[in-house]
């Protein structure tokens, strides 16, 4: 049966952010086997290509210098972009969305705690005492953008709140990719410009509690957040989450004022459609006015920068970070520590991880299978959340340092288990029944 008209509004949201979302790991896909296949084949020569990554660019400002490879200003700069959409999605949902609400929220928070740590102790079960130990939450991370595109490939046999499971787990996933990173990775650190980015950090809150509502006033300070936490020896990208933490992300006027405004601009749009000489143009910009009226500043950056992140700068990421010369001695290594750690934890940790706590918090009455989920489509949402691409490449180059000798066994591993979870979900999905359309 179809969705009634007066149910779509309500549903297109979701509909529409999933397949955004699953059209981003598609483009994902395709980037990761271009890089490899032409660093690997007469496509891309290979003694240029992969290497025209480590070129520097040089960037010089009043005697402040930054000079780093391609590869770096991927990592570092665009990447703060990839993090600033996490935070606001993070915010996003923990005011208003799925993570608003124990009863909501503890299902996929306590999916992906078991996600998170079943994989890091059995890769460090495996890796202890070993070189490769600090490699531990590699296999911790889910990306959504890929475990969304394979539920889009099934279509209506999902139904819709095993998408929303799904999405809120990978978010808290990120959340814990986010700490992690910022508790374990650290190197060294630089006390001043540490306190210098977190005075920065400061003033953005500052602004958010007077009433600031322009995007103009924060994101030139994200910029300054961003060179004082790369100086600090933190991960500059993290400056990317604290921005985001920073942005209001409530609507600016009171519930009736807006209800008010609404009433008010609808009534002369329905007269503008029923007039004789109805204006496109006007009822266009009243549209747009009214979006932009609703929206927090934290909705408005994140609407502009999600395609820009989904189909530029993730694709670029992986295409760069993915653009390695395999050796076929590198295969036999996949049964090394390294790599058996990393197949273990996203082929089976993450599953077992996502289902045993996900069963135990619906089994102690904490939380409850979303509308027309099953224990096998939770299952199988398990097994997707082993495809760790984006987040496991990006900490993969953290733990073990750019151009270590496991890099490319680590690499390559990820791409292998994501492969195998992301083909295993596939089925067990498949083969479940199909979700009854909304009524």
């Amino acid at each position: 049966m179809a969705v009634p008209q007066l149910v779509r509004p309500l549903v297109r949201p979701f509909t529409e952010f999933f397949r955004r979302e699953a059209a981003g790991g598609i483009m994902l896909m395709v980037s990761a086997a271009l890089a490899l296949l032409m660093a690997n084949t007469s496509w891309g020569p290979a003694a240029y290509f992969p290497a025209i990554w480590e070129k520097h660019l040089r960037l010089s400002l009043n005697g402040v210098v930054l000079d780093m490879s391609l590869v770096h200003w991927i990592n570092d700069g665009l990447m703060s972009v990839f993090f600033l959409i996490v935070g606001l999605e993070i915010k996003r949902e923990v005011i208003e969305g799925e993570l608003s609400e124990w009863r909501q929220a503890a299902l996929p928070i306590a999916g992906a705690l078991g996600g998170m740590l079943l994989p890091a102790l059995l890769y460090f079960l495996v890796n202890r005492g070993l070189p490769t130990q600090n490699g531990w939450g590699i296999p911790m991370a889910t990306d959504i953008a890929f475990a969304l595109a394979v539920l889009q490939l099934l279509g209506s046999r999902v139904p819709l709140g095993l998408k929303v499971f799904l999405t809120a787990l990978a978010i808290v996933d990120d959340l814990g990719a986010v700490l992690v990173i910022a508790g374990f990775y650290t190197t060294h650190l630089d006390l001043t410009f540490l306190l210098l980015a977190l005075g920065t950090w400061a003033l953005l809150l500052n602004l958010n509690f007077l009433g600031a509502r322009g995007l103009a006033f924060y994101l030139p300070l994200g910029v300054l957040l961003w060179f004082f936490m790369h100086q600090s020896g933190i991960h500059a990208t993290l400056a990317g989450v604290l921005l985001a933490l920073a942005i209001p992300a409530r609507i600016g006027q009171a519930r009736p004022d807006i209800l008010r405004m609404l009433n008010d601009r609808l009534s002369m749009l329905q007269h503008e459609v029923h007039g004789a000489e109805a204006n496109p143009r006007i009822i266009s910009e009243e549209l747009e006015y009214l979006s932009d009226a609703i929206s927090s500043p934290a909705q408005k950056l994140e609407q502009r920068l999600h395609s820009v992140v989904a189909f530029g700068i993730i694709p670029l990421f992986a295409f760069a970070n993915t653009s390695l010369v395999i050796d076929a001695g590198v295969f036999g290594q996949l049964l090394s520590p390294l790599g058996l750690g990393i197949l273990l934890g996203l082929v089976v940790g993450k599953p077992l991880g996502i289902g045993a706590l996900s069963w135990l918090s619906v089994r102690l009455g904490w939380a409850s299978l979303p509308a027309g989920v099953t224990w096998r489509h939770l299952w199988g949402a398990g097994l997707l959340g082993g495809i760790g691409f984006t987040m496991s490449l990006f900490i993969t180059l953290l733990a073990l340092g750019e151009h270590s000798v496991g890099e490319p066994v680590a690499k390559v591993a990820i791409l292998s288990a994501s492969f195998l979870s992301g083909t295993m979900g596939f089925l067990l999905l498949r083969t479940a029944p199909a979700a009854p359309e909304a009524t």
